[in-house]
């Protein structure tokens, strides 16, 4: 074994005994950072023998940057080293020098470093760090490991004269915005970054890297002798920062590898080496996952820093920056200060506990106040024992809490600013439980409160103008509403019975109704309010699993919600929902299928009663109109209208009657396959018409192709005419297809007619790749085949992580069992799908057959 060999096995042996060491204390994060100076000091010792076994010149210095500089090494942190060189040495011209320099770093490489290495003179590194503010800020915490102290010390003097600590906080700050922003400026993500998310470890480095740079300290004992936190806050800063550190330091050791996102696939692994297990269900609450324990943990841990780090920064801000502005009294408790709002005493909120939410009134009704300063949110942080049982009964708070609900304006800002304090959570006890909650259901992608305060957004900008572009109908609906607070009390309510046990729609809607008592919310606002609450789930359920063109089905859905103010507020607040769940639920296609239940409905609960016949014939003058104004001939769509039923008028509206008939009145009977693909009348995506002799496998050949071509599958609707033709309409979407609309018609129009008429087996499935996070959370495929109320006929329906080429499996599957798909409701939630598809065939008057299908579906989504 060479030398070389035998230093990289001794490393590797110290490395591990350290880390076995860390993964033994389990939950403690107590010795943690004397963990990360081991590791530090091991590689010290590693780069030491490295430098001497290089012979490098004794004018040079080995230096320590970085992360490492501060001797807080993780596990499979790199290294970072500065090998810093005399003034004046030029190494195009010292080729002694170079070889040695490269032999160096080579055998780091060798001996099992991750290393990033930089070589410069003293005036080289000014420079740089003048022009870079993340070299100036690895430089902050240079560190000699070996070598020429003299340079080294020399290198300091020149690197602090030339620091300009106000210069440095905005460059640091504005380089935290803008992480913020890339991290969505949350803390709650559902795989978040230890490091670099909000509340993560980069937002404390930033603390004590614009301290030091200001000269205020550099560690939070130092900070606290400077007067910039109170031991209180440190003692919080502390604890909270060994957690962050264990937990990346373990993430590391799980990952086997550098890796700072609490990705799905390890959070398992890191909370099991806290000691965490999967609990039972106790019979009120559901099942909590390790992972679940961990990530809350983490959560809490995310917001503190959120809070102390931004408290810290503002005070030293003013302190590089001592306001200008004087204080204007805005009472006696406040004042306004350069914008911000500004306690009278650092005791405020203990002598008068009133005062905590009469903060975020003023901060919605103040004109130009836009936020709280360093010395208000200390006074929040510290004033959190105030807010107990007494607090949330006393009825001026009570008063307070819905004048900030009421307010025209503010709404969305002062609630999540509240959330932010820890203010929300502490007076409504009850949302405090689903702080950092997450979701594993493949559908939300944040926390429970983010999402809660997501959909509060959404229902605050239907009232506003400049977002009436977002949504126009829900805008339009929400300009002739005349209380906005109901529909914001919905909102914060809807979700908060999550993480309980049971039905969280019954359990909010108990919550929200002890919520409107103890606010003085009259019987009739507060009967709506918990209708909402309760069924904020069905409007959305029945548009996308049910067949809106049955008259029954609106019928139904009219009684349930009772009254034209009821389904106008059921509507606004499922869409506000939808949309804040995750950006790839929502599509124009959904919005389309709620706008239409909810005109429907609203002519049923006019006194229009569901009468089909008349309903037909609407459709069919307005479509003869538009015909006309196309410039059909005369009578030239009664060939093809003459082969429909009445449950293809019921199923497409006018304007696709038209569509169709423009099209196929020339082709009835035809032997070819006759394709036609538009942009979406919805605006986004493709409608497809597909008109061909009917065949068992023809809606599978479809989904075949569509599934091979990019195309994901909206909406099917299937319609066998009675010249035993197959008259099909797709609503599809482009899930990675290039170009423009019209390319893509052209594409679909040619190589759709010849994946139909190729013939033969159907082609097996392609085996493709699921998500990480379907792999990591599962869910159980459900499988249900119950016959409609008629009996004629039957309905799949199919819960299931989605998957590409799932409606295929499924489609394939009916197929060879000679079962005709009439109509088919894809719905895609995240990354779950619940589809509902109308079947017929005679195989389904069999029980034996019934199971063996549903047998071989559950195979098929299990695989």
């Amino acid at each position: 074994m060479t030398e070389i060999q035998s230093l990289r096995a001794a490393y590797r042996q110290e490395k591990a005994a350290v880390m076995g060491g860390m993964a033994a204390s389990v939950a403690s994060t107590r010795g943690i950072h004397k963990v990360l100076r081991k590791l530090s000091s091991l590689t010290d010792g590693l780069l030491h023998t490295l430098w001497q076994r290089a012979e490098m010149p004794s004018g040079c210095a080995l230096v320590a940057v970085g992360g490492y500089g501060r001797a807080q090494l993780f596990p499979f942190s790199d290294v970072d080293v500065l090998l810093l060189l005399p003034e004046g040495t030029q190494l195009d011209t010292d080729s002694a020098l170079s070889r040695r320099i490269e032999g160096f770093i080579g055998s780091c490489w060798d001996a099992g470093l991750e290393i990033g290495s930089s070589v410069r003179t003293t005036p080289e590194c000014l420079a740089e760090s003048a022009a870079d503010v993340t070299v100036q800020t690895s430089l902050l915490e240079a560190r000699l490991i070996c070598g020429n102290a003299v340079l080294f010390a020399h290198f300091q003097g020149q690197y602090q004269a030339q620091m300009d600590p106000k210069a440095f906080l905005v460059a640091k700050t504005l380089e935290m915005r803008q992480r913020h922003t890339k991290y969505d400026n949350t803390p709650y993500a559902l795989e978040p970054n230890c490091k670099e998310s909000p509340g993560g470890l980069r937002d404390l480095q930033l603390i004590l890297w614009v301290a030091k740079a200001a000269g205020l300290g550099g560690s939070w004992k130092e900070l606290a002798a400077s007067g910039m936190a109170t031991p209180f806050e440190v003692r919080q800063i502390e604890r909270n920062e060994a957690l962050l550190c264990l937990i990346r330091a373990r993430l590391h050791q799980a990952a086997g590898r550098h890796e700072d996102r609490l990705v799905f696939d390890l959070q398992t692994t890191v909370a099991e080496s806290f000691g965490y297990r999967s609990q039972a269900p106790d019979g009120s609450r559901l099942p909590m996952r390790a992972s679940e324990t961990l990530m809350r943990r983490y959560y809490w841990a995310a917001k503190a820093v959120s809070q102390l780090s931004q408290i810290l920064l503002l005070n030293i801000e003013e302190r590089l920056n001592p306001s200008t502005h004087e204080p204007r009294p805005i009472n006696e408790r406040f004042f306004e200060k350069a914008g911000l709002i500004e306690v009278a005493s650092d005791d405020l909120y203990q002598k008068d506990p009133h005062a905590i939410l009469e903060t975020f009134l003023l901060y919605q009704t103040s004109v130009g106040l836009k936020n709280l300063s360093a010395r208000t949110l200390r006074a929040l942080y510290n004033a959190r024992s105030v807010m107990n049982a007494a607090f949330r009964r006393d009825p001026v708070n009570r008063q307070t809490f819905m004048r900030i609900l009421q307010q025209p304006s503010g709404i969305t800002h002062a609630m999540r600013l509240m959330n932010q304090t820890s203010v929300l959570g502490r007076y409504l006890w009850v949302f405090r439980g689903i702080v950092g909650q997450m979701q594993h259901d493949l559908f939300h992608v944040y926390t429970v409160d983010q999402h809660i305060l997501m959909v509060l957004r959404n229902m605050r900008r239907f009232f506003m103008a400049e977002h009436a572009h977002e949504y126009p109908f829900c805008s339009h609906l929400a300009a002739g509403w005349d209380k906005p607070w109901i529909l914001y009390i919905a909102a914060l309510f809807h979700d908060i019975g999550k993480g309980r046990g049971g039905d969280h729609s019954h359990i909010g809607a108990k919550e929200v109704r002890r919520f409107c008592r103890q606010h003085g919310v009259d019987a009739e606002d507060t009967q709506l309010i918990e209708f909402l609450v309760s069924e904020h789930l069905t409007m959305s359920r029945v548009a996308q699993k049910q067949d809106l063109s049955d008259p029954e089905v609106i019928s139904a859905f009219a009684q349930r919600v009772r009254n034209e103010r009821y389904l106008t507020a059921l509507y606004l607040l499922t869409v506000a929902d939808i949309r804040g769940t995750s950006p790839k639920v929502w599509n124009a296609w959904k919005g389309k299928l709620l706008e239409d239940l909810y005109r429907s409905t609203l002519r049923t609960l006019g006194g229009r009663a569901p009468d089909a016949a008349a309903e037909i014939e609407a459709r069919k003058r307005e479509a003869l109109v538009q015909l006309a104004l196309n410039a059909l001939p005369f009578e030239a769509h009664k060939a093809l209208w003459e082969t429909l039923d009445v449950s293809y008028f019921m199923r497409h509206e006018a304007a696709d009657i038209a569509w169709h008939t423009r099209h196929l009145s020339r082709h009835v009977g035809t032997s070819k396959p006759i394709v036609r693909a538009r942009q979406s009348l919805a605006g986004e995506g493709l409608q497809v018409l597909v008109y061909a002799p009917d065949q068992p496998d023809l809606f599978a050949r479809i989904c075949g192709y569509f599934d091979r071509a990019g195309f994901s599958i909206l909406d099917a609707r299937v319609h066998t005419a009675n010249n035993h033709y197959a008259l099909d309409s797709f609503q599809v979407v482009a899930s990675s297809q290039p170009g423009h609309y019209r390319e893509l018609t052209h594409m679909v129009e040619s190589d759709l007619v010849r994946a139909i008429e190729a013939g033969g087996p159907l082609p097996e499935p392609a085996r493709k790749r699921v998500s990480r996070r379907v792999k990591s959370f599962p869910i159980a495929p459900r499988v249900s085949l119950q016959p409609d109320e008629k009996a004629q006929r039957w309905l799949l329906g199919i819960s299931a992580s989605d998957r590409a080429g799932l409606l295929y499996l499924v489609a394939r599957i009916l197929a060879q069992h000679h079962l005709s798909v009439q109509l088919a409701k894809v719905s895609t939630l995240g990354e779950r799908v619940e589809d509902t598809f109308l079947l017929q065939g005679s195989e389904l008057q069999n029980n034996a057959r019934q199971i063996q299908i549903e047998t071989e579906l559950l195979q098929a989504l299990s695989e």
